[in-house]
């Protein structure tokens, strides 16, 4: 076998901002296209129907959206399915890497499985997609849910490999009957560019703020923790810094931003709050500059224990010293008291007080924020990228 490889990846939507096309898959065929590969990218226009019919090559690796179905219903499923499966196959790839097993490009791996039996298929998993995971966070209909909960268990016992973004969702598939040597584990990473060392600005601030107001930001999507305790935390910290702005950058899945500014308009502290909700991908910089200290508030979910955070990463790619719940992926990138202060899931004190404790020192804030730059340094896809070397070849070995 040669060291080039024909790699054809079945996308599970379009290219949106921070999905998981965007943020995970994209940037590893653009890493595997540096090594000397071949990899192309099929989406169905899931999110973004405008982009249905096209083909657009980021930095080597074109990516095709299919057409959308002409028909309704299952037979429009079976068009989109058939399309993808057909767009992904010519030519001829050496292998197919599924990015999560659910919808229709599930549908097209498992058709795949049995029309071409000699294709090695991998497959990826980087969240919790079924029952306690985003099938309890988003309204899918019901039949929907059943589906996906059904691939999730169903697809990565077909593959040849299954690569993991966490180790809980390593374990979760030895559950399924996969063997461990067939599970890879393959965390997310960021650019290079996004972990190049420069020098922040403590004094640099969003626009209309005062250069002596310390500001901690918030970068979220709001489920991932309980609101009303996180105000409980926001409050202890005003209390004992009532300088303190808190800038929220995100939009949660079910209207979750509302009901944080009324809890934090009852408990007399909305003044503090400077919501900017969602924004656009290349503002986020300026954002992550003007703030102190980041805050990662976790529970102690399923979905957060296997979920592998990008947020995270570019927290501590930007030098921001972060207090984070211990959940999960969380202690795979952060060493407490090191890279960043870990805090108990669901302790609104413990949160205040690792906050407050950041905010009276600016010596630890920066050796806080400079360790958690070096420590994202291992976690480039560049640096990641040998480990889905290894998975192809394992699965070409096994053809």
């Amino acid at each position: 076998m040669t060291k080039f490889m024909r790699i054809a990846m079945l996308a599970p939507f379009g290219i949106r901002p921070k999905g998981t096309l965007a943020v995970r898959m994209l940037p590893l065929a653009q890493a595997l296209v540096r090594r000397g590969h071949s990899v192309r990218i099929v989406a169905p226009p899931v999110h973004n129907p405008q982009d249905a019919g096209t083909c657009v090559d980021y930095a080597g690796v074109p990516v095709t959206h299919i057409p959308l179905p002409g028909l309704p219903g299952p037979a429009g499923t079976l068009q989109s399915v058939t399309a993808l499966l057909r767009q992904a196959l010519h030519p001829r790839p050496d292998l197919l890497h599924l990015f999560k097993p659910k919808g229709y490009s599930g549908l097209a791996a498992l058709l795949a499985r049995r029309l071409y039996p000699t294709i090695p298929l991998v497959v990826d998993t980087d969240d919790w997609e079924g029952w306690g995971g985003w099938n309890d966070l988003l309204p899918y209909p019901r039949i929907a849910k059943t589906v996906f909960a059904w691939q999730e268990r169903d697809l990565p016992r077909r593959a040849n490999a299954v690569t993991v973004a966490s180790r809980t969702l390593e374990t979760q598939i030895w559950g399924f009957g996969v063997p461990p040597a067939q599970v890879f584990y393959l965390p997310n990473g960021v650019l290079q560019s996004e972990n190049e060392h420069h020098t922040r600005n403590p004094d640099a601030r969003a626009t209309g703020t005062t250069s002596h107001q310390p500001t901690l930001l918030l970068y979220t999507r709001f489920w991932e923790f309980d609101l009303h305790d996180f105000i409980a935390a926001l409050v202890a910290v005003v209390a004992q810094a009532p300088k303190v702005r808190l800038l929220v950058v995100g939009r949660g899945e079910r209207g979750e931003e509302v009901e944080l500014l009324h809890l934090a308009r009852r408990a007399g502290i909305a003044e503090t709050i400077d919501y900017r909700g969602w924004v656009e991908p290349q503002e986020i910089p300026a954002l992550l500059t003007a703030a102190d200290i980041a805050l990662v508030p976790l529970d102690d979910t399923l979905i957060n224990r296997a979920r592998c955070s990008v947020k995270l990463l570019e927290l501590m790619a930007a030098g921001l010293p972060v207090v984070a719940g211990r959940v999960g992926q969380v202690s795979e990138y952060i060493e407490d008291r090191q890279s960043g202060l870990l805090v108990p899931p669901g302790d609104p004190a413990a949160l205040a007080r690792a906050t407050l404790l950041l905010l009276e020192d600016a010596d630890l804030r920066l050796r806080i924020g400079a360790a958690a730059r070096t420590a994202v340094s291992a976690f480039t896809w560049d640096r990641l990228v040998p480990i889905a070397e290894q998975v192809y070849r394992t699965t070409l070995h096994f053809r």
